[in-house]
């Protein structure tokens, strides 16, 4: 793999993280934003001041995204939630394994007493499999939480990882 580097997000990697969004909401398989939501809204949804925002670089340019933030305001904000997603040009070269460990790592440094997932699409078997290995635990499904383009209505799990 090129050599990996995983940091805060800044203004100038906005195009990169935008690049990465397009690409994964396009297909409407994994994530609950419709395909052809605007620049615009993903940005200031996944760069927004509620959040830490991260790329992984690798020498070609971003090549994955995660965010953290509290799961629940107030007296839920103990409890980190965290979304990822990786440029479809680099699968299976590790980059999500390393953005989760390094959020495992920052979301203990940043204070959050464990991470709850509210929904992983059930289908989405990489995903499944990816936080299963780094310890994440399925502790509910929900019925037909996602409108899967292709699948139709689909379960999700809740995945949770005590910190």
């Amino acid at each position: 793999m090129d050599r990996l580097i995983i940091r805060k997000a800044k203004p100038r990697d906005y195009e990169g993280i935008w690049n990465i969004i397009r690409a994964v909401i396009s297909t409407g398989e994994f994530y609950a934003f419709r395909p052809g939501t605007p620049k615009e809204v993903m940005l200031g949804y996944w760069c927004g001041s509620d959040k830490h925002t991260y790329v992984a670089e690798i020498e070609t340019g971003i090549a994955g995204t995660f965010i953290i933030k509290d799961n629940q305001p107030g007296l839920g904000s103990h409890i980190a939630n965290a979304s990822f997603m990786t440029s479809p040009n680099t699968e299976g070269r590790g980059i999500g394994t390393s953005m989760g460990r390094f959020c495992l790592d920052e979301a203990r440094a940043l204070g959050y007493s464990a991470i709850q997932f509210n929904l992983v699409v059930k289908s989405n078997d990489s995903a499944v499999r990816l936080w299963k290995r780094l310890g994440f635990q399925i502790i509910g499904e929900i019925p037909d939480a996602f409108d899967h383009t292709v699948l139709g209505l689909t379960n999700a799990y809740i995945m949770y990882q005590k910190l």
